[in-house]
């Protein structure tokens, strides 16, 4: 765990050693150039004074404060209902990474403490046991047994080449499944002539004949197929289940322990399946696949009854609409009998969890920025869907106990996630069993978050919220930052963000909004941006920005705009639509779909546009923001890690020239070690917010205080 006093950086001397730090990476003119920078701000009172000023005071959030901040997730329910296991993590200074181990507490959450090195604990059916994901033998991850009595005996269970996940105990505690990759590589059968003693030939080129190839964040994935496992709770060799070369998630025991439900799509062109999956049932003995639905539409989460008699699972009917919330439908464990249970209920359910006595589902759901508990009653005629749990939070419930007492995760505005628990026949008595960031939130003056409601220019209601300054002054001009969601289909929430804190506390309005083609406001509102993105989804970004202004305390000539991903993409887009934005920051955009569609990691994005692009190319040039790059005047930075397969670094670069040619300021900035995004490694996510206050401050219109210490962000 980490050790707040020891890894504590200073507001100065470690300020100045982080920046030497990084600067002896560089060439020897840089080092040179930070030395000289260094100097002068010693010797120059002016200099000083401004660096002083742009210090946030002690009761304001930090950079530092980030490298404190911890997390927890997954809480898991021992059978008796008595200990709750979790995932908590926290930030390794030194390594540059995020770690996490497994902690335990009592249930009402005293005696909270360090169990094990792991993540993904399951309790054993009669709780004697956890079962875990860790570092192993030979490498990776391997599938370790503990024993929860005084002496806590550890086993690992597996030594597989691949990592194993889906993680799950039979019902009778003997054996445990999971999925892992089995290498299916494609070589083709040339031979070449015999290599000279001591050569050394450059290696083959890798063959690639799957439509679907790579994916962000994993890199290539045409190697094999994952398939599901059985292995002994006492260690052993893992049994594979299934075969072909099709991918299998998830493994739900059936609770005779006869089969395992999982999810995937076992057809020879299941590549060329778009929005298809299938739920199927494997027997544990014999390894036979039988296919449970057959609806044409995409169905997974399994889940079944405590009986053993039906299965709830999510689904909708195949459409070729860009978003359509899923159902919750149940059928008999055999297959027979599906039906769709929630009705006209228009929101995602999510994370299934039966009744004890099986007289209903719970399921997680979000809805206009908030994510709460819901109940759907079945019987001989089910009901509709009624909320269990209210409030302007974000709630994520892991486990119900057989006695109806659920544990989970909670977050809202001003306090980030912790464990709570509660009873499902009392879910306002909420009781909150973690306080991991109370220490170091102490003292701190985090800004109000406000909602807000505006009407777009069509008349469409939107919801937004602003972020304003610890202290904040309403007779005062700030400036302020709008940040865009990426998807596009994604909710911006009610959740602690660390980052708009931070800027905040730095003296930022943020405004934030969920335009339309946001999920959490049901399927049409979703379905509105369907070959017209980017579009009316831009009026509602401005209709936002103009409500925000009628308030009167942001500052018109120091507005900005940034956005990763979808936001990226609108970002570029606004810039060539409007000047109204002294600067912009565009990260990891897509900016030309006709080169985006055949390069992004999956060829489904070809089917988001009405024609094939070979066919008629012309939505794909209007809906480009490379299309309107004539018409931008904006200073705008992009910002892409330099492993991006989402959103492949080539549009960056596009946009980046075309920018530079007509001599718009701007500057691309390639993140190393980052996939899709730039703040997975810790510091780059602390660059990431110090890079994006220093163009903006670099581009600030008229007389206004700076918002950040530049110093601070090489």
């Amino acid at each position: 765990m980490k050790s707040k006093a020891r890894f504590k950086l200073t507001t100065h001397a470690g300020v100045l050693s982080f920046a030497l730090l990084e600067g002896s990476m560089m060439n020897n003119r840089l080092n040179a150039f930070v030395i000289a920078v260094v100097c002068a701000a010693a010797a120059s009172p002016a200099v000083l004074a401004q660096r002083q000023e742009s210090t946030p005071p002690s009761d304001r959030l930090t950079l530092e404060t980030f490298l404190e901040m911890e997390t927890v997730a997954d809480p898991q329910l021992s059978p008796d209902g008595r200990q709750i296991i979790y995932t908590r993590g926290w930030i390794d200074k030194m390594n540059d990474r995020r770690e996490s181990a497994l902690w335990i507490m009592n249930a009402d959450g005293s005696r909270n403490r360090f169990l094990a090195k792991g993540s993904n604990a399951r309790w054993s059916p009669t709780g004697d046991r956890i079962a875990y994901i860790a570092p192993g033998e030979p490498r990776g991850s391997q599938l370790f047994v503990r024993w929860m009595d005084a002496e806590g005996a550890t086993s690992q269970v597996t030594r597989v080449e691949q990592s194993p996940g889906g993680l799950a105990w039979s019902p009778d505690g003997t054996q445990l499944s999971f999925t892992a990759l089995v290498e299916a590589r494609t070589n083709w059968p040339i031979k070449l002539p015999k290599a000279p003693s001591g050569a050394k030939w450059t290696e083959a080129p890798r063959i690639v004949e799957r439509l679907n190839y790579r994916r962000d964040g994993s890199g290539f994935v045409d190697t094999g197929f994952r398939h599901i496992f059985v292995v002994p709770a006492i260690g052993g060799t893992p049994r594979q289940l299934t075969t072909g070369n099709f991918d299998h998630s998830g493994s739900e025991w059936t609770p005779d322990g006869r089969s395992i439900l999982f999810s995937g799509l076992r057809v020879e062109v299941d590549d060329y399946q778009w929005r298809e999956s299938e739920i199927y049932a494997v027997e544990v003995t014999s390894g036979g696949i039988r296919q449970l639905t057959t609806r044409k539409g995409p169905d997974s989460n399994p889940t079944v009854s405590p009986d053993g008699k039906r299965v709830a699972y999510t689904g909708n009917d195949h459409s070729r609409d860009t978003w359509a919330d899923s159902k919750l439908y149940v059928m008999n464990i055999d297959g027979s009998s599906p039906r769709l249970v929630s009705g006209d209920w228009d929101r995602s359910p999510g994370n299934l969890k039966w009744a004890p006595d099986g007289s209903g589902v719970y399921f997680t759901a979000q809805n206009e920025g908030a994510q709460n508990l819901y109940f759907q009653p079945l019987g001989a005629a089910a009901g509709k869907v009624t909320p269990v749990t209210s409030g302007v939070h974000m709630l994520s419930v892991s486990d119900i106990s057989s006695s109806g007492v659920a544990v989970g995760t909670v977050t809202s505005f001003q306090k980030p996630g912790d464990i709570v628990s509660f009873a499902l026949k009392a879910p306002g008595a909420m009781k909150q069993l973690t306080f991991v960031n109370e220490d170091v939130l102490q003292g701190k003056k985090l800004g109000a978050v406000t909602e807000m409601w505006y009407t777009a220019p069509d008349g469409l209601k939107v919801q937004g919220w602003y972020v304003t300054p610890p202290e904040f002054d309403p007779s005062t001009k700030y400036p302020m930052q709008l940040q865009i969601h990426g998807g596009p289909h994604s909710m911006y929430n009610v959740g602690f963000n660390f980052g708009w804190q931070e800027h905040a506390a730095n003296g930022y309005v943020i405004l934030y909004t969920n335009p339309r083609g946001s999920t959490g406001y049901g399927s049409a509102f979703g379905n509105a941006i369907k070959n017209a993105y980017p579009g009316k989804d831009y009026d509602d970004l401005m209709a936002g920005v103009d409500a925000l202004l009628a308030k009167g305390f942001v500052d018109p000539q120091n507005m900005f705009v940034t956005g990763c991903s979808g936001g990226g993409v609108l970002t570029a887009w606004i810039v060539g639509q409007t000047d109204r934005f002294a600067a912009a920051s565009a990260n990891c955009p897509v900016v030309d779909w006709l080169s985006f569609v055949g390069t992004t990691d999956g060829a489904s994005w070809y089917y988001n546009f009405e024609k094939l692009p070979w066919e008629d190319p012309s939505e794909h040039i209007r809906r480009s923001p490379l299309t309107h790059v004539g018409k931008v005047k904006t200073p705008t930075m992009l910002m892409t890690g330099v492993n991006d397969l989402r959103t492949p670094m080539p549009q960056t670069e596009q946009f980046y020239s075309a920018l530079k040619l007509r001599k718009v300021p701007t500057a691309m900035l390639r993140f190393v070690d980052e996939w899709h995004g730039t703040t997975s490694k810790p510091s780059n996510f602390m660059r990431t917010q110090l890079y994006l206050r220093y163009w903006f401050d670099k581009h600030k219109r008229g007389a206004s205080r700076t918002t950040t210490d530049s110093s601070r962000g090489r």
